[in-house]
């Protein structure tokens, strides 16, 4: 069996795109938070980009070639940026770490 033809990587796969777009589209709202809004929703971002950074690593780890292919192709996007798969979760987390001392201040 390839690697996205397990149930278990379909599942984690929908459920990352899911929490993602819906994240993204209560983040529309983020300045409107009260404190405590703005933090819940952090948190939720930062837990997000955890489980997005370990399926990449099963990815990356796969010996499956659709899943290998998968890297090269991520890899060939976001070296249109200039970014690395590596680079790309360090400014995710940088910006994190910019909203929490907005959030601070």
């Amino acid at each position: 069996m390839s690697f996205f033809e397990s149930e278990i990587v379909q599942s984690e796969a929908k459920q990352i795109f899911s929490d993602y777009q819906n994240l993204i589209q209560l983040g529309s709202r983020y300045g409107k938070f009260d404190r405590e809004g703005k933090r819940l929703y952090i948190e939720q971002m930062e837990t997000l980009l955890e489980r997005y950074r370990i399926f990449m690593k099963r990815v990356e780890l796969s010996e499956d070639f659709v899943a290998q292919m998968t890297m090269k192709q991520l890899e060939t996007f976001l070296g249109q940026f200039g970014l690395t798969p590596h680079q790309m979760f360090d400014q995710m987390e940088q910006t994190l770490e910019r909203m929490k001392r907005e959030l601070e201040s």
